[in-house]
């Protein structure tokens, strides 16, 4: 639990119809199992102590006194498991019959909450059930006062993120699901226990239901479906096991997988705290206020302890992992710089558009942008005009793309070589050439961008910017240098996205030499080539040696600022994503390299040039991230 991670369970017992003793012999086995694996919350299906499909038998009173006898003796017999239980059964409250979820933690019965949204089809509960009442209230129960009622949270004492509601089967598909009030009243889980027969297309309907839901409400979802044993006359029961977290499907046990399993749990972490600090971010979460005339909220005490993770944590966020999706998302991105490029060279009346091009990957998806854009306005690629600006530190391979790249794209080329202005401005202010500090390298960056600033006030043109998102970050940029231009189409895109963006264009552009110069780019290492080469014409100045892997830092640029995760988060999240690649050391090493930098280097942010944004994580200072340039970092390094 420590970090907001909540291990939960997803259960599809084996039923036995009409046999409430032994199903709680199930139920009661698959919990300690379960337990015993590190579940905090875990789910069974609807009605799960009866079995779904007992139709009119549901109203004799032998299956009601059975229920009842049977979860009592379920919640007698896990008294000691650390751990929520979730079970679906019949409840009899004055002379009505309810469809229910109840409750069990610590061998009580927190609350029993019955169904809103009956079904006609399916386990035909409208013939025998009654819709929840609108208000809250209690039901003897085993004996005992038990609250009752469908508007029902449950928090945990130490960890109010830990807050989680019940929903049962067609509540789900609704017009206005009911654990949307349940999540607006403070849950960030929903149990969802259900009994929907498999059809065609349903398994896809579920997903989409969970998954847009959990979208919609920033919460963690945790469906349960009946499986074996349910009655096969009319339905088929899958066994269907879903959670979901936030939009993202993170664990899925899929229909009829699971019906040969001793154990047919589905586990998997839910970071409460990373949905908590969504809602508080997205500003549109509109809560209601919790009384007692209009809900219940049940709290309970369970000892916090480490969550062992179990889950995938994706290595490159802002990359999507399934091959479709991520040339979706490159040809998405290549049309949003375009069109914003578009407009501003329209806007603006601009007859070119310059770019500097180093031969390097970020100044090479500036280019295709740019193509891309005079494409869409009609315009020849020759009004694109780029400025490869060799000095000290240009080796032959990056000149070399850089003019294959523009000849095979057919744009304007132009070479300027800058070693004599960047030796004399040396001279101009005192500076020792062989002195290769901050100030050698500077002056290099800030010659590169006076010089196509000037040809742009020459040919009526605008300046492209080609800086990434990941530079931005880290400050990794000359102040006034190749930080400045007159439209940055590259802000907001992190460079391990950009490597994507250029494989796509090269398996997209139809041409096989600018394909291979294209792989080429992507296969030269990332760097600003602001120091003399090595021997035999070798980069020397290699970025991801200085400031560290761009992987990394993209990981750690993404939930920091799109999740507010703290350095002990992130750093956990770090070495579960890299394990096997990089050790626990390496990962701290690079994480305050990340938050020293992040932090120190707003000034250059707070003053960017106009840029698309993308994505849900932006650095402009406009509508982005914000923060101020004298911050301190200390606190992250406590």
């Amino acid at each position: 639990m420590r970090h907001g991670f909540i291990k939960v369970a997803a259960v599809t017992p084996t039923v036995h119809l009409a046999n409430p003793e032994g199903n709680a012999d199930e139920i009661i086995r698959l919990s300690k199992y379960a337990s015993d694996e590190g579940a905090k919350l875990i789910v069974f299906p609807e009605l799960s102590v009866t079995g779904a499909t007992l139709g009119d038998l549901f109203l004799h009173k032998q299956i009601i006194s059975g229920a009842e006898a049977a979860i009592c003796r379920i919640a007698a017999e896990t008294t000691e498991l650390p751990s929520v239980i979730c079970v679906g059964a019949p409840v009899l409250r004055e002379n009505k019959l309810y469809n229910c979820a109840v409750v069990i933690y610590g061998g009580m019965i927190l609350g029993i909450a019955p169904k809103k949204t009956l079904c006609a089809k399916g386990i035909m509960d409208k013939r025998v059930f009654t819709p929840a009442p609108e208000k809250c209230g209690t039901v003897e129960f085993g004996g005992i006062c038990v609250p009752f009622g469908h508007n029902m949270t449950f928090y945990c004492e130490g960890m109010h993120d830990f807050n989680f509601a019940c929903e049962i089967g067609a509540d789900l598909y609704g017009c206005t699901p009911a654990s949307e009030n349940h999540c607006r009243a403070g849950a960030t889980v929903v149990a969802g226990l259900s009994a929907m027969p498999e059809t065609v297309g349903m398994a896809e309907r579920r997903r989409l239901f969970a998954a847009s839901h959990s979208a919609h409400t920033s919460c963690g979802y945790i469906l349960a479906e009946a499986g074996y044993g349910e009655s096969t006359t009319d339905c088929v029961f899958g066994g269907h096991r879903l959670i979901c977290e936030a939009g993202n499907t993170i664990a899925e046990t899929k229909p009829f997988c699971g019906e040969d399993e001793d154990c047919p749990v589905t586990f998997s972490e839910i970071d409460v705290s990373k949905l908590a600090y969504e809602r508080m971010r997205r500003g549109d979460f509109e809560t209601i206020e919790v009384t007692a005339d209009n809900y219940y909220s049940i709290s309970f005490d369970m000892e916090l302890c480490d969550t062992e993770l179990t889950r995938k944590i994706q290595q490159l966020p802002f990359v999507p992992e399934d091959a479709q999706a991520c040339r979706d998302r490159c040809e998405e991105i290549l049309n949003i710089q375009a069109h914003g490029l578009k407009r501003r060279l329209c806007h603006t009346g601009a007859k070119s558009a310059v770019i500097g091009i180093s031969g390097g990957l970020d100044s090479c998806l500036a280019l295709l942008v740019s193509v891309r854009a005079m494409e869409l306005l009609g315009r020849t690629n020759s009004d694109i005009i780029a400025v490869t600006m060799p000095c000290f530190g240009t080796t032959s391979r990056t000149r070399t793309n850089a003019e294959r790249l523009c000849e095979r794209l057919g744009v304007s080329f132009r070479c300027v070589d800058i070693k004599a202005a960047v030796n004399q401005h040396f001279s101009d202010i005192g500076h020792d050439a062989e002195c290769r500090n901050v100030v050698y390298e500077n002056v290099q960056a800030r010659e590169r961008t006076q010089v196509i600033m000037d040809i742009a006030n020459a040919e009526g043109g605008i300046v492209i910017g080609t800086g990434d998102l990941s530079e931005l970050a880290l400050g990794w940029a000359t102040f006034n240098g190749d930080h400045m231009s007159m439209y940055g189409v590259n802000s907001s895109v992190p460079k391990t996205l950009i490597r994507h963006i250029v494989a796509y264009a090269a398996d997209t552009c139809g041409d096989g030499e600018l394909k291979s110069v294209l792989l080429d780019i992507l296969a030269t290492p990332v760097s600003p080539e602001l120091l003399p080469a090595e021997e035999g014409d070798k980069i020397a100045q290699k970025t991801e040696d200085i400031v560290g892997p761009y992987e990394l830092h993209d990981f750690f640029l993404y939930y920091f600022v799109r999740f507010g995760m703290s350095p002990d988060k992130l750093y956990r999240m770090a070495c579960h994503a890299f394990s096997g690649i990089y050790d626990g050391e390496t990962v701290k090493r690079w994480l305050d390299t990340f938050l020293g930098r992040f932090v120190s280097q707003q000034f250059k942010r707070s003053c960017l040039p106009d840029g698309p944004s993308v994505g849900s994580v932006s650095l402009s200072p406009r509508g982005g991230f914000s923060m101020p340039s004298d911050a301190l970092s200390a606190v992250f390094f406590e």
